[in-house]
């Protein structure tokens, strides 16, 4: 299986004056992200949701590298840094080209999804997260 990828343009909205991509769009581009994940692994987006399960972002961290601009190309790739028995987190990498411009980390945490409350995923969908973490997918943009 190939790391997920998600290619984007930066839109003119997400610029500040300075037309530079202001810092709270690069978590929209890993929350993008992380629904392409769940499409690759899961084989749709609201995979989860199919079991009675969701998950809720717990934590997030981005470290700003090079600034992005209006109308850049730029990937976003996603890996799993760490599955544990109740929370996924996942790993981003912003390139532009052959350049990194940014990296981040999201927290996830499994809930119920009626109730939000904490609990594992269920064993089929944490067979198909370890299957895709076991290919040690890389997160380049080659």
């Amino acid at each position: 299986m190939e790391p997920v990828r998600m290619p984007l343009r930066v839109r003119y909205h997400e610029c500040d004056p300075q037309g530079v991509v202001f810092n709270a769009n690069y978590l929209a581009y890993f929350d993008m992200a992380s629904f392409e994940f769940l499409t690759a692994v899961l084989g749709k987006s609201t995979g989860l949701n199919d079991f009675g399960v969701d998950f809720v972002v717990a934590e997030s961290n981005v470290r700003f590298l090079r600034a992005l601009r209006f109308e850049d190309e730029v990937v976003v790739s996603v890996r799993i840094g760490h599955l544990g028995n109740t929370s996924l987190v996942l790993e981003f990498e912003l390139w532009r080209g052959e350049e990194t411009v940014a990296t981040g980390t999201n927290r996830y945490v499994f809930v119920n999804a009626e109730t939000l409350t904490k609990q594992a995923p269920p064993e089929e969908i944490r067979a198909k997260l370890l299957e895709y973490q076991a290919l040690g997918a890389s997160p380049d943009p080659a």
